[in-house]
């Protein structure tokens, strides 16, 4: 039988419509748990964040934290669902050894959110890009359970233990419609999801910790086909690259199945991120297998019209209208403008520069430029950048003026991160100086003009491009210190004059 390790011609593809459904389990940031008052918080001595409540003990009953449900409301105004009035919770019924409950309070028929959308860069049939709309079904409270371990310990070949520390983490689930259709669309689809999330400061989205966890449920059928196919549900996938991944592995798995003339089953899958590859885990039940029914320790939840007002006014400015309104206050591009909104802390660092500086547009290129590419390096975070942002708008000012050239500008950044030092002291120590001074940059033009004959025949004979070796031989000549844009043009207008 054919697998997605087994390649697959593009005609073989293209028959296919892959058709690709997400359900993101989103760890809410409150102080405490969803229905008890055990610390919310990740790691901690096994078994030490727990109570008779989120331990199930015979008695114990469940008091709904306040903060969640702002959260999970604020979260389904921030994706445009629809906040429902009054929603119910539910025991979702199912035995799993780090479930001490033997279920799971969530909600079902009437979860606090629905029919929301995410918008989310895509291409059309003839590779243009366009704006895709996602559907979002809901988005539901529910309580996390606890974790099974199963390695690090002396007799773990014989033994698994359960840690219940993360039993009563308050969630909220946002399951997506059917909606995307490419690998691409799924990556882009989660990264908007957690700039939105992050921005509203509901959750850290930490992947690492199991802030942020995704399911992809992938079928295919064939193009132009009206019913989809059978799903599988890829878990365990800890990043946004490997959902990727997974899911284009999982498209082609099921091609190949179906081209060898097997049949699809419905099934929970887990991804292996070192083979690059899918793996059968169960069989995924249905809804019924669960034997939902109402919470009988939690009365409805009711978020009025009052509270939700009072919820929707701690809005912040979301990622997508902070792009347009710093792309029209400070003339920046779509691309900077995407890099700088990439977070919140970001997005307010350029801000406050761009506010002292002569030009903005400068300071977004330096931040999404320069200072990006050594952070990187230094494997450095924005806030542990030996550059202070008064240091980048300096930068950015003495640029704009042209009292340093963009290549002085780099020796300086340079200097600054290998001494870990500030770019105004560093600055003030080199104190590089541009020329611009006509006279003294027309002077090297022509001692350059008059040791380069041959290539001054070239550019006379019309190979124009030669004017770009003058420019580097007086750069060279100047120490990197000739105005660009002056030497560029007294270049010209001396070949020309030859």
């Amino acid at each position: 039988m054919s697998t997605a390790a087994t390649a697959l011609s593009p005609e073989i593809l293209a028959k296919y419509q892959p058709v690709i459904g997400l359900e993101v389990h989103v760890q809410l940031l409150t102080k405490t748990k969803a229905f008890c008052g055990c610390v919310n918080q990740y790691g901690g001595e096994p078994n030490t964040h727990t109570c008779p409540t989120c331990l199930g003990l015979p008695g114990a009953l469940p008091v709904l934290n306040r903060q969640a449900v702002e959260y999970a409301v604020l979260a389904a105004k921030a994706i445009n669902c629809e906040i429902r009035e009054t929603s119910v919770f539910s025991r979702k019924n199912y035995f799993y050894p780090d479930s001490p409950k033997a279920y799971q309070i969530s909600q079902f028929d009437k979860p606090v959110a629905e029919h929301g959308w995410i918008d989310v860069p895509s291409f059309d049939e003839s590779g243009a890009p366009i704006t895709k709309r996602i559907g979002i079904t809901r988005l539901h409270m529910e309580e996390d359970a606890g974790k099974s371990l199963h390695d690090g310990f002396a007799d773990s070949l014989n033994r698994s233990y359960i840690d219940l520390n993360r039993c009563g983490t308050p969630l909220v689930e946002i399951v997506s419609e059917p909606d995307l259709r490419t690998p691409d669309e799924v990556f882009e689809y989660l990264t908007r999801l957690k700039e939105i999330l992050l921005y509203t400061g509901v959750s850290d989205c930490n992947m690492e910790e199991g802030s942020l966890r995704c399911d992809a449920n992938v079928s295919v059928m064939l193009k132009g086909a009206k019913q989809f196919g059978t799903k599988a549900e890829v878990k365990n996938v800890n990043s946004f690259r490997y959902i990727r991944a997974a899911v284009q592995y999982e498209i082609e798995r099921q091609i190949g199945v179906i081209e060898d003339g097997g049949r699809v089953v419905q099934e929970s899958r887990l991804w292996n991120s070192s083979e690059g590859r899918t793996y059968s885990m169960r069989s995924k039940e249905q809804a019924h297998d669960y034997r939902y029914f109402p919470e009988p320790d939690l009365p409805p939840l009711v978020v009025g019209a009052e509270w939700q007002k009072e919820i929707f006014a701690r809005m912040p400015e979301l990622p997508e209208a902070r792009r347009a309104r710093m792309i029209a206050a400070y003339d920046i591009s779509e691309q900077d403008a995407a890099t700088l909104t990439a977070t919140q802390s970001f997005a307010d660092s350029f801000e406050t520069a761009a506010k002292k500086a002569k030009s903005p547009k400068r300071v977004a290129a330096l931040l999404t430029t320069e200072l990006t590419m050594r952070l990187r390096l230094k494997e450095l975070e924005l806030a542990q950048s030996p550059v202070s942002l008064d240091g980048v708008v300096m930068a950015a000012d003495l640029l704009e003026a042209g009292t340093i050239s963009s290549k002085q500008l780099k020796q300086l950044l340079d200097t600054a991160f290998e001494n870990n030092e500030d770019f105004p002291a560093v600055y003030e120590r080199e104190k590089p100086q541009q020329i611009s001074d006509a006279g003294a940059i027309e002077k090297m033009i022509d001692e350059v003009i008059a040791a380069n004959p041959k290539q001054v025949e070239q550019y006379k004979g019309g190979k124009k491009t030669v004017s770009a070796f003058f420019v580097g031989q007086v750069m060279k000549l100047s120490k990197g210190q000739a105005n660009p844009a002056l030497l560029n043009e007294l270049v010209a207008r001396k070949l020309d004059a030859q």
